[in-house]
C-alpha cells in the first residue's frame, strides 16, 4: 500500500502532540525544557565545569586517611623505616632513620597536623645519621627522601634544626661525587667516608639531586653544595646526544660523563633525571638558560618519538625505545613511573613562554641544529603547531590514559606496567603523524587521543585464551605487572592539570581513585600495596612505602583543596612531592658559585 508524501510523519507528529496534550504538556513546556537544558549545560561549561564546592570535605578524608596510615607507622614502626601494614612489624629498608616520618613532615605542616609532626621531629633532634660498619646509604634514595624532606620542612617552618641536619646529610654523602666526571656513585660507607657502587650508573639515580643540593647551598652559604649541584648539568652540556635525538638515554659512565647505551625512557631509571631539568630551572627563578635547552630538547623528542596513539580506543601513551641502525625501536610499554610526564608537560606549558621563546634567548628550531637531519625536520614539525597548545594536549592525552588504565580495572587500581596493542598485525601510530592528519583534515573535533574517553567494560571473565587475546585487543592493552605499589605519578600529574586548567574533571578522576585506594589497600594499621589489580580477586601485600604519605596523599590532599596550598608559580616539587621555595642567586652568589 502506498500513502501519500508526509501523511506517515504527519501521523506520528499528531499523535505525539494529541498524546502530550492529554498529559497536560504543552509546546511552551517543551521550549522551555529545552531552554533550561541549554541554560545548564552552559553553567556546566562556564562555571560548575570549574566550580570546587564538593571537594572541600573530601581533603578531610584523605587528611584522615593520612593519620590512619601515620597512626599505624606510630604505633608498630617507629623510628624505624617503613610499616609492614599487614604484620604490623617494621623494616629497615632505608638506612633505619625514620624515613617514614622524615619524608611525611612536609605533609603534616601542610596538613596542619601539629601534635603528629612535633612527634616526627623527634627523629629529627635524634639524628646521628650513622650505619653499621660495613653498610652503605644508597645516595639516590637518600637524597630524595630524607634530604628533600629536611629541606622542604625548613622551607614551610625556618626551623634552624632542619638545615643543620640537611647540612649534615648532604655533608655525609658527599663522598659519592669523588668520581672523575662528579656523577654520583650509588652508595656512601658513613663511616669510614668513602663511595662504592658499579661504574655505569642509571639517569635517575646520577642526576636526580640538583634542586636538593642547590638549594642545601643557597640556605647554608655553602659553595661546595652549590658546586655538587651542577655538576650534573655541566656534564650533560658536554654529552655527545647526536645520535640519542638530543635525550638523555639511561646508563651512563659515571667515570668519563658519557652516555654508554640507547635505551630512551621517560620510566623507571630514567624519570627523575628529565623531571629535574625544568624543575632546576624554575626553581633558580628562570636563569639556568642550558637546563631550559635540555628540556625542550628532550620533550621534543618524546613529543615525536616516543608517543604514540593506540589502534582501538585511540589512547595516547608514552613509551620507550631503543635506537637502532635500522632506527627506532619502541617497547609499547606504559609504565606507571612514567605517568609524572603529563604533569611536567603540564607543568612546562604553564610556566614557559612556548609560543615566544625568543624573549628568553632561544630559537626553538636552532636547538636541532647539532642534530640529524630527520630530527630537525621533527622540530619543524612540532614548530609549525603552536607549541603551548601542543604541550598542554600532550599532557591532557597521557594523564587521561593513566587515568583509566586505574578505571578499566576491576579495582580500580592501575597496574605497574601495561603493554599497548600496537605494532606488528596491528598499527603504530605516531602522535605527532596523527596530529599533522588531523589538522590536515580541518581539525574537526577534539585532538588524537585528547577527547574524553569512557573505562574500559569488559565481557565478564574471559573462558578461553581466544576470548581473552579479543578482549586485550578491544581494551587496548594486556596487564604486564599487575602490582599497585600505592605510587603517586597519575594522581601527581591530576593535580597539576587541575591547577593549570581549572578543569574540575582531573578532580573526579583523582576522587575515583581515592575510593578505590581506601576500598581495596586499607589495612587496620595502614594501607597497603595491591596484586592482581586486573582480577576481582586482589591480595594485600605486606608494603606500605613512605612515600604513599609524603607524595600520594599530599597530591590528593593538595588536589581537593579550595585553597592554592603550594602555589606553582612560587614552589616546585621535587620528585618526592617535596615542595622546594623558588629564589634567585644574588649577584655575589653568582659570581662566587659561577652560576647564572
Amino acid at each position: 500500500m502506498n500513502f501519500p508524501a508526509g501523511l506517515l510523519g504527519n501521523n506520528v507528529a499528531a499523535k505525539a502532540s494529541s498524546s502530550l496534550r492529554r498529559r497536560g504538556i504543552s509546546i511552551r513546556h517543551i521550549a522551555f525544557a529545552f531552554a533550561l537544558s541549554i541554560a545548564l549545560l552552559t553553567l556546566y561549561f562556564n562555571y560548575f565545569r570549574h566550580a570546587g564546592y564538593p571537594f572541600l570535605p573530601i581533603s578531610l578524608q584523605v587528611r584522615d586517611a593520612f593519620l590512619h596510615a601515620y597512626h599505624g607507622y606510630e604505633r608498630f614502626a617507629f623510628p624505624n623505616d617503613e610499616l609492614r601494614p599487614l604484620s604490623n612489624t617494621s623494616i629497615n629498608n632505608f638506612n633505619g632513620w625514620a624515613v617514614t616520618a622524615v619524608d611525611s613532615l612536609d605533609t603534616m605542616h601542610i596538613m596542619g597536623l601539629e601534635q603528629e609532626y612535633k612527634r616526627a621531629m623527634t627523629a629529627v633532634y635524634n639524628a646521628s645519621f650513622s650505619l653499621p660498619t660495613n653498610t652503605r646509604v644508597p645516595f639516590f634514595e637518600t637524597v630524595i627522601r630524607q634530604l628533600g624532606g629536611l629541606l622542604s620542612a625548613y622551607a614551610l617552618t625556618n626551623d634552624d634544626i632542619l638545615r643543620t641536619r640537611a647540612d649534615e646529610l648532604g655533608t655525609i654523602l658527599a663522598p659519592a661525587f669523588e668520581t672523575a666526571s662528579g656523577f654520583p656513585k650509588y652508595g656512601v660507607n658513613t663511616v669510614r667516608n668513602t663511595s662504592s657502587g658499579p661504574l655505569i650508573g642509571s639517569l635517575a639515580e646520577i642526576a636526580s639531586y640538583q634542586m636538593e643540593y642547590a638549594y642545601l647551598g643557597k640556605i647554608t652559604g655553602k659553595k661546595e653544595h652549590v658546586d655538587r649541584a651542577t655538576a650534573a648539568t655541566r656534564n650533560f652540556v658536554k654529552a655527545d646526544l647526536r645520535e640519542h635525538g638530543g635525550m638523555y638515554p639511561m646508563f651512563w659512565n659515571i667515570s668519563s660523563g658519557q652516555a654508554r647505551d640507547s635505551h630512551l625512557s621517560v620510566g623507571a631509571a630514567s624519570d627523575s633525571a628529565h623531571e629535574y631539568i625544568l624543575k632546576q630551572y624554575l626553581m633558580t627563578a628562570r636563569t639556568d638558560k642550558a637546563n631550559l635547552e635540555m628540556y625542550l630538547r628532550f620533550t621534543s623528542h618524546v613529543l615525536n618519538n616516543l608517543m604514540y596513539i593506540s589502534p582501538n580506543r585511540h589512547l595516547l601513551y608514552v613509551t620507550d625505545s631503543k635506537l637502532y641502525k635500522t632506527g627506532n625501536r619502541p617497547t609499547h610499554n606504559l609504565e606507571h613511573l612514567s605517568c609524572f610526564f603529563p604533569g611536567l608537560l603540564a607543568l612546562g606549558a604553564h610556566t614557559l613562554p612556548l609560543n615566544n621563546l625568543e624573549e628568553v634567548g632561544l630559537n626553538f628550531t636552532a636547538l636541532a641544529d647539532d642534530l640529524l637531519p630527520k630530527q630537525q625536520l621533527g622540530y619543524e614539525e612540532l614548530a609549525s603547531f603552536n607549541l603551548k597548545e601542543l604541550h598542554l594536549w600532550a599532557a591532557e592525552g597521557l594523564a587521561q590514559t593513566c587515568y583509566l588504565t586505574y578505571a578499566d580495572q576491576p579495582t580500580g587500581l592501575g597496574p605497574d606496567i601495561i603493554n599497548m596493542l600496537s605494532g606488528g598485525a596491528r598499527p603504530e601510530i605516531l602522535w605527532m603523524d596523527a596530529m599533522q592528519k588531523w589538522r590536515t583534515s580541518g581539525s574537526r573535533g577534539p585532538p588524537p587521543g585528547v577527547g574524553d574517553k569512557h573505562p574500559w567494560v569488559g565481557d565478564g571473565a574471559p573462558r578461553n585464551a581466544r576470548e581473552r587475546e579479543m578482549a586485550y585487543a578491544k581494551r587496548d592493552y594486556y596487564v604486564k605487572n599487575a602490582d599497585y605499589q600505592l605510587r603517586p605519578e597519575t594522581v601527581e600529574s591530576l593535580y597539576i592539570l587541575y591547577r593549570v586548567t581549572g578543569d574540575v574533571k582531573w578532580r573526579h578522576r583523582g576522587w575515583d581513585i581515592f575510593q578505590a585506594i581506601e576500598k581495596e589497600a586499607k589495612t587496620p594499621s595502614g594501607y597497603a600495596n595491591i596484586d592482581k589489580v586486573d582480577t576481582y580477586n586482589p591480595r594485600q601485600l605486606d608494603v606500605m612505602p613512605s612515600f604513599f604519605l609524603a607524595e600520594t596523599l599530599k597530591y590528593l590532599y593538595l588536589l581537593f583543596r579550595e585553597d592554592d596550598l603550594v602555589p606553582l608559580d612560587k614552589w616546585v616539587f621535587n620528585t618526592e612531592a617535596h615542595p622546594f621555595p623558588i629564589f634567585e642567586w644574588t649577584e655575589k652568589e653568582k659570581e662566587e658559585y659561577g652560576v647564572s
